[in-house]
């Protein structure tokens, strides 16, 4: 960063992350979005976090009353009670000769006294920080759009002048001239959005430092505005060290040649009903045992189904919620951003040192998190590369349609983020459906070329002996050469 160049924070973390490092001092950001975007919010969290540090701010407003922004703040933790207030609106008292800064009189609204009067409140208060809400109302007193850009740019140049930094919202596209105008005159642009993806924010651009670009994750919650950047892996080049992840149980690890390798990415992709969740959480049970700390990730049950069903057959899912060595959350369905989920997941990983993470499923993945699927799957091979850069175990499970037989091991589009891929499947044999499990992918290491008969029973995962003289399975339609190679039945 230049000598000359000072950044302040903008109130909220994640902006200033997007922003490298925050908004330059000085300058003058736009921040442009539909009605309910949270543009004028985004503002407060720049006064406060003036105010915070003991600065003198200024909020020049001309649509909502200083009575309404406080208390609309106040309603999500944001407290700009101590800022400076310049009222611009129509009926407001700060046209009237009772109040301190008497700007001009509604019966005599000149263009040239409405700026030179604002100037002149501004050099009084003397702020460091200002919010035009909405910087609209300057266009509205100008005659044409050649005088607001003429206005605009002498009231830049005097900010500047005074190194104060102004945040200026805008609806998007109010005026196309003056849109224009207004972003080109701006050092910094900030978009924000609201779709059927969500809130988003794009920080469009960024004088001298630059940003991060895209779409990312914005929430307003009970205490404001939350940004989840994209996250984007750095590649790293590491020594990988083969070290097997084990399931403990013996037939399934030999079926694996010893287990998964640990920093690797493993799907587990199965029909519905066939036992996906009870392997991953047959390997998460291990790896607690074996001195790791794992999370789990719900997303198509809650989580006292999931301790229930998984105690009734073994595992001790209470006793390593209990100890800490197992963290589990339940994802609710259009809560979060996959921004948002991801930094969830990284924060625990980063907090925790989270060695295994187990995400159940990839389809209540992408119908729970807000986005397309196209990109939300593209999101996810972001955050297992920083995962697996981080050293860290990724297990999902994938449900496929195909009750028996599987034309496709995965779901569309998200094979290439697998290093592992084991799939489950049903067979019909004498009338009734037998499970089989086998291996199709092992990036870094050797497995069966074979099936294995598998039941989930009151004691945990039974696992039989490789199968042999069994053909078509993948096909769906089974065919045996000796009924007497297939494990026998309890």
């Amino acid at each position: 960063m230049s000598a000359s160049i000072s950044t302040i924070r903008s109130g909220i973390d994640g902006l200033d992350t997007l922003l490298n490092g925050g908004f330059v001092r000085g300058r003058m950001y736009l921040v442009q979005g539909e009605p309910g975007t949270g543009k004028t919010l985004l503002g407060m969290h720049f006064l406060e976090a003036g105010l915070d540090e003991g600065e003198t701010v200024l909020c020049i407003h001309g649509e909502e009353s200083q009575e309404e922004i406080v208390s609309n703040g106040l309603a999500v933790g944001i407290d700009v009670r101590d800022a400076e207030f310049l009222d611009l609106g129509p009926e407001s008292d700060f046209f009237t000769q009772d109040e301190a800064y008497d700007l001009v009189h509604p019966s005599d609204l000149e263009q040239e006294q409405y700026t030179r009067d604002i100037h002149d409140a501004i050099k009084e208060i003397d702020p460091t920080r200002v919010v035009l809400d909405p910087i609209t109302q300057l266009r509205y007193v100008e005659s044409s759009g050649y005088q607001f850009r003429k206005r605009m740019l002498a009231f830049m140049r005097f900010l500047k002048q005074r190194d104060i930094t102004v945040v200026a919202t805008a609806p998007t596209s109010y005026d196309e001239k003056s849109d224009a105008e207004v972003r080109s005159l701006s050092d910094g642009i900030i978009e924000l959005t609201r779709g059927i993806d969500g809130r988003r924010i794009t920080p469009a651009k960024h004088r001298a430092l630059g940003q991060m670009e895209g779409e990312h994750g914005l929430e307003i919650r009970q205490h404001g505005i939350e940004v989840y950047p994209d996250v984007v892996p750095v590649h790293e080049e590491t020594t990988f060290d083969p070290t097997p992840l084990r399931s403990g149980v013996d037939e399934l690890d030999d079926l694996l040649e010893g287990g998964f390798e640990q920093r690797t990415v493993t799907f587990i992709s199965g029909p519905s009903g066939v036992g996906k969740t009870t392997v991953g959480t047959q390997f998460v049970t291990r790896a607690v045992e074996e001195g790791m700390t794992c999370a789990a990730y719900l997303f198509e049950e809650s989580i006292e189904t999931y301790c229930h069903r998984t105690k009734s057959i073994g595992f001790p899912i209470g006793d390593m919620r209990e100890s800490g060595d197992l963290t589990i959350e339940q994802v609710e369905p259009l809560t979060l951003s996959s921004e948002e989920f991801a930094h969830r997941v990284i924060e625990q990983v980063e907090t925790e040192g989270t060695d295994v993470v187990f995400i159940d499923g990839i389809d209540g993945y992408t119908i729970s998190v807000q986005g397309e699927e196209s990109e939300l799957i593209r999101k996810l091979h972001g955050l297992t590369r920083y995962l697996k850069n981080e050293g860290v175990t990724v297990i999902f499970t994938n449900e496929i349609s195909e009750i028996t037989g599987i034309s496709t091991a995965t779901s569309p589009n998200i094979s290439y983020l697998a290093d592992n891929l084991m799939f489950m499947s049903y067979v019909e044999m004498d009338g009734r459906l037998r499970k089989v499990i086998g291996v199709l992918k092992k990036r870094t290491g050797g497995f069966e070329h074979s099936l294995r008969e598998f039941e989930i029973t009151d004691d945990g995962l039974r696992v039989g002996d490789p199968l042999s003289g069994l053909h078509g399975v993948l096909q769906g339609n089974p065919r045996m050469s000796d009924i007497r190679d297939l494990a026998q039945d309890e």
